[in-house]
């Protein structure tokens, strides 16, 4: 197996990955290298044919594929080296990957690599839907690669599981396939996604919605044929005529390398653990975007990789890994948060902000911190933690912890 060597490696060439790479490659002496296993680089965008791409990151209002094209162009126009079709396979040694491209098998060693691998939505059968095992079952990444860039032709009349920012993405994608949607469902007690998203379906597209209910069964031969959903307030079941279903959401890190290579994970997100400095537990490396807060928008992702780059500089300068940290936590209805610890030399997370999800809604939530069983700050803020989508706190809720303390505890009341 051959050899090769980088200054950086970036491991996954989505907008986390990608804005990592233009914003490193001139500023560092040596190679810095992004490895993407699709044809064209540029992430999930390049499948969603539709415009809210770019607003926090670019300033822009532009479609998914216009939007990774330019992160794309604007990494290779930095000097970085993009290599598409390369499917990272493993670890050779602390800071070496193992490749497999169509020149075959290979390994690159780096001073630093970035793990940019993103995230996945959680398939029909990860959720143990019952019923028959028929065509036109998608995930909406399943759903926007057929419609988009294979040009396949997908139904009529499909049942939406997800109300999700992700899932009306699902809705316009079928649309633009000529397939209606008969029916979006949740568990939740209203639709997950943005109040404008709900709004825009409900009376414009006059999506129905059905809210507390759960897909129960499809049912189909070779084709599918019609979904039962379940009413969870009643009991009551009925039958959805439908020839396509998609599972929307339900988010899971793209994880696998970190695993193989033994990198500490959040118990609850599986994501790498990372301090604020987005530096996981291996030494050199690090890691940016939806694999570490399954899932945020595009802009957010990228601006991950703007973040992470002065933390990389310092790393290749000589600093060495500062001991001191605190780690965070969270109580329920919360289920994780990002970072995962905060590293008392760089306290300030990207953006100022600490992610979090939750599993139930809380309007004009208050946010309190807890160490050592004393309460160091209470907040209220303007917007609601609602389940489906990340929910973000101001990190000066932590300016008052101690850094020789014990773990941050962050609760909603």
């Amino acid at each position: 197996m051959t050899g090769a060597s980088a200054r950086i490696v970036i491991v996954g060439g989505g907008p986390a990955g990608l804005r990592a790479a233009a914003d490193l490659a001139p500023r560092v002496d040596g190679d810095v290298i992004v490895l993407e296993r699709e044809a064209v680089a540029g992430g999930i965008p390049r499948h969603c044919d539709h415009l809210g791409y770019g607003l926090r990151d670019l300033g822009t209002f532009t479609s998914g594929p216009k939007y990774a094209r330019l992160m794309a162009d604007r990494a290779a126009a930095a000097g970085a080296i993009i290599r598409t079709s390369t499917m990272v396979t493993g670890w050779s040694g602390d800071r070496a990957v193992e490749i497999t491209s169509p020149e075959g098998r290979s390994t690159i060693s780096a001073d630093v690599v970035i793990l940019a691998t993103g995230a996945r939505e959680r398939p029909r059968s990860a959720r143990l839907i019952p019923g028959a095992r028929s065509a036109g079952v998608f995930t909406t990444g399943q759903l926007q690669n057929h419609v988009y860039l294979k040009e396949q032709p997908i139904g009529e009349r499909a049942v939406i599981l997800g109300t999700e920012l992700v899932s009306w993405s699902a809705t316009m994608t079928l649309r633009h396939a000529g397939c209606a949607t008969a029916l979006m469902v949740t568990e939740q007690p209203r639709a997950e996604s943005y109040a404008v998203f709900n709004a825009l379906g409900r009376d414009l597209a006059r999506i129905p919605v059905a809210t507390q209910a759960r897909i129960t069964r499809i049912i189909g031969d070779a084709r599918v044929t019609g979904v039962e959903v379940e009413n969870l307030r009643t009991g009551q079941r009925r039958t959805i005529a439908c020839d396509t279903v998609v599972v929307t959401g339900d988010w899971i890190p793209d994880n696998e390398l970190a695993r193989a290579t033994g990198i500490a994970l959040d118990p609850a997100s599986r994501a790498p653990l990372v301090d604020s400095a987005l530096r996981t537990d291996r030494d050199g490396v690090f890691a940016i975007g939806n694999v570490l807060h399954p899932v945020d928008t595009a802009d957010v992702a990228a601006l991950d990789g703007a973040a992470v780059v002065p933390h990389v500089l310092d790393y290749l300068a000589g600093a060495g890994r500062i001991p001191e940290h605190i780690e965070l936590a969270v109580t329920p209805p919360l289920r994780w948060i990002s970072p995962g610890r905060i590293d008392m030399a760089h306290p300030q997370p990207p953006r100022g902000r600490l992610l979090m999800w939750t599993d139930e809604l809380r309007m004009l939530p208050r946010i309190t911190a807890t160490q050592d069983g004393t309460v160091i700050a209470r907040r209220r803020v303007a917007w609601p933690a609602a389940p489906g989508r990340v929910f973000r706190v101001p990190s000066s809720i932590l300016d008052k912890a101690d850094p020789r303390g014990g773990p941050v505890t962050i609760s909603l009341s």
